[in-house]
């Protein structure tokens, strides 16, 4: 993303890359992307403004790239190092950046949430007071929570002690649906082995995956079933 920004009335280009996994050359694209603002600048024959790009990082880990163009190259001769140009790559986590900086509210409010949610420090969201929807949703897509749009309240602004407390319940049960398939999986299969004599393992991977519906069907049914094609017939 590129955009032009007066800055104390003077003009520069603020080039921004996202990045939500590790990436050791991004140095390479981020010397490129600057190198083709500079020469589309030249081209369009227009004053040359300076540009400055970073990168905004939402990756779980903390940044352990090169930072800059001389750190990733290797074996540099001490008697080209002076004519080696250097590039720089600023990183922006937004685990770590200091929110309280930030003037813009939006912006302010979804650095504040994501971090929360990265430290799974759900007190702090879980407070009285009310923020739009889409700031929510934008830190559950940095932090890869999974938030659906129905499991919140209806409205362009949510309370975000019930929006917690509705994510928190379906969380449970989400739990509970989760326990008793896993119960039923182990169930069945130890029926089906008594009753085949063995499972073969494309089959014990199928059940794993089997909804708990399907393997409640499966159960009612148990005594029909003489081969592994029965089974599959049911669940399938």
């Amino acid at each position: 993303m590129v955009r032009k920004a007066s800055i104390h009335g003077d003009y520069v280009i603020i080039g921004v890359g996202h990045q939500s996994t590790f990436d050791e050359k991004m140095i390479f694209r981020i010397l490129n992307y600057d190198a083709t603002i500079y020469i589309n600048q030249v081209e369009s024959k227009q004053e040359i403004y300076p540009v400055g790009s970073f990168v905004f990082y939402t990756g779980d880990k903390e940044w352990k790239s090169p930072e800059t163009l001389k750190e990733t190259l290797k074996n540099i001769p001490p008697e080209m190092e002076p004519y080696i140009n250097d590039w720089r790559l600023p990183v922006v986590g937004l685990k770590t950046m200091n929110a309280r900086k930030l003037t813009n509210q939006r912006l302010k409010e979804v650095v504040e949430i994501s971090q929360s949610m990265f430290a799974g420090n759900y007190d702090d969201l879980r407070n009285n007071r009310k923020i739009e929807i889409e700031n929510f949703m934008m830190a559950a897509t940095f932090t890869r929570t999974k938030i659906k749009r129905e499991d919140l309240p209806e409205g362009d602004e949510i309370n975000m002690c019930e929006a917690m407390d509705r994510l928190f319940q379906r969380f449970e049960n989400q739990g509970i649906e989760k326990g008793k398939r896993e119960e039923k999986q182990n169930t069945l299969k130890e029926q089906l082995k008594v009753k085949l004599g063995t499972l073969s393992r494309p089959l014990e991977k199928q059940l794993t995956n089997t909804s708990l519906e399907k393997l409640n069907e499966l159960t009612l049914n148990i005594f029909n079933v003489t081969n592994e094609e029965d089974v599959l017939r049911i669940i399938n």
